[in-house]
């Protein structure tokens, strides 16, 4: 059986933690601040254990705290978009779908699909939200998104399909100031010394694989340095001089002006949008919208 005192402690708990002032927090729930700081001391002593540190100057998390936060903030997004499907129900809407999506890709793809998916099934609502591409298969799994448009390739695991949707030719990302910056084209050898900022391999192992082979196929493994989960993050790392990243052409176009985008030599290409989505979920909307995909 659902605590419902307990979830209501529990979204109390979360104000006050993105506020870190109890003042601000009770102002935000409409409520005075004594009856706040009740509350929470009852959620305290049912978890037996302190929440926050509290001072005249201050309010702080405690470990127990920050260590329970992201949970909180999970099961509060999911009550969140529990509440949006039942008043859409009510309002007469008979499904939803669920989007989640690079920023490219909100730009590239979905504006057709969804008049297409709006044409076919006018009653749908659809719930899009940005992410990284790490993010894409965990949500999958966990249903919270429907569907993922993301820089994905080869085998995501159990359950996880993926049909390729973008490509691009593959260039370098360089400091302004960097000797190679001059050059129109880059041939790949001349990297070998450089630091490399890469895409988190669990990201997408083929897609990491497939630079690092191409690397060693130009006669050096790349000395990866900083690993991070979206090519904005690459631009950003280069650009801040941390080093130089293999990305996408269509990466110049939004380049800040520390960082130049310069072609390589060879022509080498790579997945930049995929659709993907969890089979096992057996969604009928998911379908549907695989198949307006393949039709375009």
């Amino acid at each position: 059986m659902i605590n419902f005192r307990l979830v209501r402690h529990l979204w109390l708990f979360l104000v006050v933690a993105e506020e870190l002032h109890f003042g601000r927090a009770a102002k935000r729930l409409n409520m005075s601040q004594p009856p706040l700081t009740e509350q929470i001391q009852i959620l305290e002593q049912s978890l037996k254990v302190k929440l926050f540190e509290r001072s005249r100057r201050s309010t702080k998390l405690t470990h127990a705290g920050a260590a329970i936060l992201p949970a909180v903030r999970k099961f509060a997004d999911q009550l969140e978009r529990l509440e949006f499907a039942v008043r859409e129900a009510v309002a007469g809407q008979r499904s939803m779908l669920t989007i989640g999506a690079i920023s490219t890709a909100m730009v590239e793809v979905l504006p057709s699909l969804i008049v297409k998916m709006k044409a076919t099934h006018p009653d749908v609502t659809i719930s899009m939200r940005e992410i990284d591409s790490v993010e894409a298969v965990p949500l999958l799994h966990s249903g919270d998104i429907d569907i993922a448009f993301a820089r994905l390739e080869g085998e995501l695991g159990s359950g996880i399909q993926t049909i390729p949707l973008r490509e691009d030719r593959l260039s370098v990302a360089l400091p302004k100031e960097h000797p190679l910056a001059r050059r129109t084209r880059i041939p790949l050898a001349l990297l070998a010394h450089e630091d490399f900022v890469m895409f988190y391999r669990h990201v997408s192992p083929s897609y990491f694989d497939s630079l690092v082979s191409a690397c060693r196929n130009a006669g050096f493994s790349p000395r990866v340095v900083h690993e991070v989960s979206s090519v904005a993050s690459q631009i950003a790392f280069v650009g801040c001089g941390q080093g130089v990243a293999l990305v996408p052409s269509a990466m110049k176009k939004v380049a800040h002006e520390t960082c130049v985008v310069r072609p390589l030599a060879e022509k080498l290409s790579v997945i930049t949008t995929a659709v993907a989505w969890n089979q096992v979920m057996g969604n009928p909307l998911v379908e549907a919208a695989i198949a307006a995909i393949k039709d375009s």
